[in-house]
């Protein structure tokens, strides 16, 4: 009978159903309820299911799913090391780690001794609380009760470190023990890309044995995010040339490289191979592959994809949101946005972002207006500089200079170089003098190394024929910034050039136009 029973936890799939083999146990009384095996084996199974993707939990709240695995363990009359494991795990599988961590307190008040299971779940606790000192503590303990040569424990001390950006205390550690493997090694450059020492990463890359999926994905993922795209293509290349396998992180990096360099036919074939191979289309690699078509310019290759995806996430929404306001077609921005409320997903920050842009592209001013103070009543979306710069820049476009303005002063740190900027640009297309010295001086004082202020006031001017205007705002801003006069005075001599009048500028006193 017991026998039966434990195939049945082996098969369950859900909680629900093992709250009815529990109950079944119990009420039957076709074993002891108090059956210390039985209880373990359902902890143990409960683990199990909180582990796995796609398991039918989302039914129950953390609460619930705590209170019935303690009523489990409290049901145990002597717990053993393996019911504290399993219990710490199921607490940090729920994010609860102080529980977990006052639970491993009480094993060690109770004497029992901790063994190479206990310590990667506490580990873990000590990740999610950010606490390097309690990973410290436990890296003596580990040494105290001979455990750390265990890989499954050392692994994961590696991994805490590496978590916690003590990269130089992984790195110490994981050359001291001659003892490792494939994981330890993928820990370790996890924590080395993590932290941008890409170089010591792929020396570790280069130096190991055996390398696995995770191991390029891995390193492939590390050169992405360091903006190496094209290392992150070509490792990716060699990856496949040595017909390694690659998974979802591997792959999801390979396309953002490729989006970002613009590498359409190298996207395509990554595509071409998901598809051979067909491998599931998650919403992480939707995203990827909407971004990749989206920035190479086929936003219905993009809008194909995105349809095809049958789990859409905030952040696949987004990226096609995105795809159709880079490209000005804000009339497809707003059905999608529509559609995405509609679906019951919340928009974030950047759904918002998108959403503005694609309205200033396509010259929707009333509606980008009402979108943005909808944001935090409607959306509950707090409104961020870039959003206040999008409608600044919008505003200026249509040359409603006034609300643009208006916009800036708005915004909590007063306008930054991009909101100033793009007023500076709206004020040359309809030819505002008057605001666009202030705009560039405003501009200056941010980002006073920006010499492509003065280009754009001489085609102000000279789109108004005021050549002879030009000569007093150019004085007025060499004295506010005299470290760009080399800039300034280059400028007037290609005007001086270009339309055969004589500008003189007169030298700023006290500076020095050689060290200019």
């Amino acid at each position: 009978m017991r026998q039966n029973t434990l195939q049945l936890l082996s098969q369950c799939k859900s909680i629900s159903q093992l709250c009815q083999i529990h109950g079944h146990i119990v009420t039957t009384g076709v074993l002891p309820p108090h059956t210390p095996p039985i209880f373990n084996n359902i902890l143990f199974t409960l683990t199990t299911l909180l582990s796995a993707p796609n398991t039918a939990t989302t039914q129950y709240s953390n609460s619930i799913i705590t209170y019935y695995a303690l009523s489990l363990f409290h049901s145990l009359p002597n717990p053993t090391t393996f019911s504290f494991n399993t219990l710490i795990r199921i607490h940090t599988l729920l994010l609860s780690p102080l529980p977990a961590l006052r639970l491993f307190s009480t094993l060690r008040r109770l004497s029992l001794p901790p063994d190479f299971h206990t310590f990667p779940f506490v580990l873990k606790a000590c990740s999610q609380l950010s606490s390097i000192s309690l990973a410290q503590s436990l890296h003596s303990q580990l040494l105290k009760f001979g455990l750390l040569p265990h890989l499954y424990a050392f692994n994961s001390l590696i991994r805490v470190y590496s978590i916690l950006d003590r990269v130089n205390d992984a790195y110490k550690l994981f050359y001291e023990c001659p003892h490792r493997d494939v994981v330890s090694n993928n820990a370790l450059i996890n924590g080395l890309v993590k932290t941008r020492q890409i170089s010591r990463a792929r020396q570790l890359f280069d130096e190991m044995p055996v390398r696995d999926e995770v191991s390029w994905g891995t390193m492939i993922a590390g050169y992405t995010h360091s903006k190496l795209w094209n290392q992150a293509i070509e490792l990716f290349t060699d990856m496949m040339a040595l017909e390694v396998k690659p998974d979802n992180i591997a792959l999801v990096s390979v396309l953002s490289a490729c989006a970002r360099l613009g590498e359409l036919k190298q996207g395509s074939i990554v595509h071409d191979y998901i598809k051979r191979n067909r491998i599931r289309v998650d919403s992480y690699l939707a995203t990827g592959l909407v971004d990749l078509y989206a920035k190479c310019g086929c936003v219905e290759t993009a809008r194909d994809v995105f349809e095809s995806c049958e789990e859409k996430e905030v952040f696949t929404w987004n990226a096609m949101l995105v795809g159709f306001a880079i490209h000005g077609e804000g009339s497809m921005v707003l059905e999608y946005f529509s559609r995405m409320v509609a679906e019951g997903v919340k928009p974030d920050g950047v759904s918002l972002l998108g959403v503005l842009v694609g309205c200033s592209h396509g010259g929707l001013v009333r509606e980008a207006r009402k979108v943005f103070q909808e944001m935090e009543t409607v959306y509950g979306v707090a409104r961020e500089e870039k959003h206040y710069g999008c409608m600044a820049d919008m505003f200026a476009r249509a040359g409603l200079i006034e609300e643009a303005v208006e916009m800036i002063r708005g915004m909590p740190s007063g306008g930054d170089v991009f909101a100033w900027g793009g007023l500076l640009g709206g004020c040359r297309i309809h030819g505002n003098v008057e605001v666009a010295m202030k705009a560039a001086k405003q501009v200056m004082e941010i980002k006073p190394e920006d010499g492509g202020v003065y280009s754009v006031l001489a085609n102000i001017y000279a789109n108004r024929g005021q050549w002879d205007d030009l000569v007093k705002p150019a004085q007025e801003l060499c004295e506010a910034f005299k470290d760009l006069l080399l800039a300034v005075r280059s400028m007037i001599r290609v005007l001086t050039i270009n339309y055969k009048k004589s500008v003189t500028l007169p030298e700023p006193s006290k500076v020095d136009v050689s060290k200019a």
